[in-house]
Parts: C-alpha cells; structure tokens; sequence
C-alpha cells in the first residue's frame, strides 16, 4: 500500500483547501455549498485561507471539525466506486459498503495527519469546465502558489447530485489523479490477493493513522 510521499502532501493541500474553509464558519450540523461548481470550489477556498494558516485551534479540534466538513462536500460512494474501478461490479452490495466505510476512514486520517502542513500562498481560480456528454459532471482548475516551491496545479472534479448541489469525488494535482492512484493499487491487490485482504490492509493502515493522530 506504498504511496509517493510528495503525491500524497500536495494531494493533501488540495483537500484542504476545499474544505477547511468551513472549519469555524459553518455550524456542525454542515451542509454541501450552494452554487455552482465554481461557486462551490471559489467560496469554501476563500474563506480556507486564513483558517489554514491559523495555529491557534487546537489541532484535534480542527480535525475533528474537519471530518464533519468532508463528510458534507465529498461524495464518498462515488470516490469509492472510482477507486475500486471495475471490481466496483464484481463484489456484493455488503462489501461495497465495507470498502466504502474502510476507505474513507483511511482517506480522512492520511489526510487529517497532515493538517499543520498546509503552506499554500494564494489560490488562483482559472475555470470551470462541464463535461459535454454529460453536464451532470464539472471541473474547476485552480492554481495554488507556494513560498520557494512551484505552484501546484489542483483541479477539483464534481458531480451533480439528486438536491442539486455539486460534490467533489476526485482531485487531480498536477494532473495526477488521487483516485487513479489509489485505484491502480488496489487493482493489483483484488487480483492478487482478492477483497478480503485489500480490506485488511486497509484496516491496517488506517490504524496506524489513527494511532498517529492520537499521539500526534
């Protein structure tokens, strides 16, 4: 289950940024943004910002906090989905909603670990395109600049839901997709080893990540 560390730090940016803009500004009963895609990417990052660069809040507050925000502007399923890829239709509606329940919970601590490492600069909106098959689908392209790095190019795919609103369910940073990366991993693994261990060494993970946030 080895990632590219560097992937893994400016993939974390991109998630952040999305949605910690909410962090004191929503109550905790949060709901997904209004508007548009672009709407929803340009208001929650705008309000981000300050909160990022805020080392006032307790840490676990912010990531307890945290999870509640992600819970609202992520479309869990739909990332699971992707990231099973084409196992998504071989496995049973129970291990759907196991794999579900075990990658998120592995998403949110790898990210969450690494909340006081955030040092964007500036995010630059540059546009929102939808998918011409498909308008249900967007993407918005954004810039994030650094001090003494290159800037790092994030942009946010979302999709449509039944009430209108639009959630993200993949974050491509400097072109690489989240999902496909974990995606490729776990394809490897379903035929190598099949779901139940994928699962177990999901779980494994995501303790050692638990585990870390508590001591942190």
């Amino acid at each position: 289950m080895g990632k590219d560390s560097t992937l893994k730090i400016r993939a974390f940016f991109a998630i952040v940024t999305i949605v910690t803009g909410w962090l004191f500004f929503v109550p905790a009963g949060c709901v997904a943004a209004e508007g548009g895609p672009m709407a929803t990417v340009k208001s929650t990052v705008n309000q981000a910002m300050p909160i990022l660069r805020d080392r006032q809040t307790p840490l676990a507050e912010r990531q307890d906090a945290l999870r509640k925000i992600i819970a609202a502007n992520f479309d869990f399923k739909a990332m699971s989905r992707s990231a099973m890829g084409r196992h998504w239709r071989d496995i049973t509606s129970a291990q759907q909603d196991e794999f579900t329940k075990q990658f998120v919970a592995f998403i949110e601590d790898a990210y969450l670990s690494k909340i006081n490492d955030f040092r964007a600069q500036q995010v630059s909106f540059l546009k929102m395109t939808k998918d011409p098959d498909d308008p249900g689908y967007a993407q918005v392209d954004t810039s994030v600049s650094q001090q003494d790095a290159d800037p790092i190019q994030i942009n946010y795919r979302l999709l449509q839901e039944p009430d209108n609103t639009w959630r993200i369910y993949d974050v491509t940073v400097d072109a690489i997709s989240i999902i496909l990366n974990y995606r490729n991993q776990f394809d490897r693994m379903m035929n190598n080893q099949g779901f139940d261990a994928l699962i177990a060494a999901l779980k494994s993970k995501q303790q050692s990540l638990s585990e870390s946030l508590v001591n942190h």
